[in-house]
């Protein structure tokens, strides 16, 4: 998509443009439901429900992650274009440099895109027959927030205090990656056997092939699947091939692989009671890629028709210390 279109300039257009992927077959009151029946007020962009018990006024953002937000709309549509098309993300600071609103404004911003980008309502389990579904866990970031300080080792972790920092002094991640298909990702409190089991049996298809490394936290789980299948990094085997096809956890390490050089190359900071809004963003730009038929306007279109029915205040996400930029 051309950035030079009038919808990324013109709050009028960007008007125009957004009620045709909210309401493609006619307004609908946001307060009652009724399509159609408004009428338009003298105050552009505003509407009145024309229902007898209903009568209140709506604009196009009403309802919507954008609802009360002083930013024009063709700022709205800039934001969501470029974290769509930008594979690893665009910082905060990006935004406010380009379109010359405050930091605060900024980062409230990306966070409200974030959850225009979440899934609603009861996601279908991943995998099926035939399909191969990987598991893998990773830890980024440490869990202490103040610079320079780790914290104490969490309960149950058989990691060793002071010195070096290791695994339990960092944020654990657990994602599901069908092969050729979507992720769903996970910020857990620790990525222990009950923890993964959990989350692998409510989120995968029981009749899928299974594939992760050589953790002892799939075996006993692995069982319940079609197939269970491993590759030992230990030994340095990063597939093996066999008769039902090749074992490998490939698609789950690029999706670490994409989702860290982001927050370390883009984002830099976060604290870990957001992270699971930036999994969020990974997650979606992973399921709506180019390889699945999406490119970049039609993955904005989706964020933006994801942004219906959602609200997110500045309280539930402001905190002190460092954020992710």
């Amino acid at each position: 998509m051309n950035l030079q279109q009038p919808h990324f300039h013109d709050d009028e257009a960007a008007r125009v443009y957004f009620e045709r992927i909210r309401w493609p077959d006619g307004r609908v009151c946001p307060h009652c439901g009724v399509i159609g029946g408004e009428y338009v007020t003298k105050r552009p962009g505003r509407y009145r429900c024309g229902a007898k018990e209903c009568r209140k006024d709506f604009s196009t953002t009403t309802g919507t992650v954008m609802e009360q937000s002083h930013v024009g709309l063709s700022k709205w549509l800039w934001v969501f274009y470029q974290m769509c098309a930008s594979k690893k993300g665009i910082s905060a600071h990006q935004i406010r440099r380009s379109l010359g609103v405050s930091m605060k404004a900024a980062w409230f911003m990306a966070h409200r895109v974030r959850e225009a980008m979440k899934a609603g309502g009861l996601a279908a389990q991943l995998g099926g027959p035939g399909k191969v579904v990987e598991v893998d866990e990773t830890y980024h970031g440490k869990i202490a927030e103040a610079a320079g300080e780790y914290s104490k080792r969490r309960k149950g972790s058989t990691t060793k205090r002071g010195g070096r920092r290791s695994i339990g002094d960092k944020r654990a991640i657990v994602t599901l990656v069908e092969r050729g298909g979507k992720a769903r990702t996970f910020h857990v409190a620790n990525a222990d056997l009950p923890t993964v089991q959990q989350i692998v049996r409510e989120n995968i298809a029981k009749e899928s092939r299974l594939h992760t490394d050589g953790s002892g936290l799939y075996i006993v789980v692995g069982r319940e699947f079609a197939e269970h299948a491993s590759v030992d990094h230990s030994q340095e085997e990063y597939v093996r091939y066999e008769p039902t096809g090749p074992v490998h956890n490939n698609s789950a390490e690029s999706y670490f692989s994409v989702f860290k050089r982001g927050m370390k190359g883009v984002y830099q900071h976060c604290q870990e009671k957001h992270l699971h809004r930036y999994l969020v963003e990974f997650d979606f730009r992973h399921n709506t890629r180019s390889r699945l038929g999406i490119e970049d306007k039609e993955r904005a279109d989706l964020a933006l028709a994801g942004a219906e029915g959602k609200r997110l205040t500045y309280r539930r996400t402001h905190g002190g210390g460092h954020v992710a930029r």
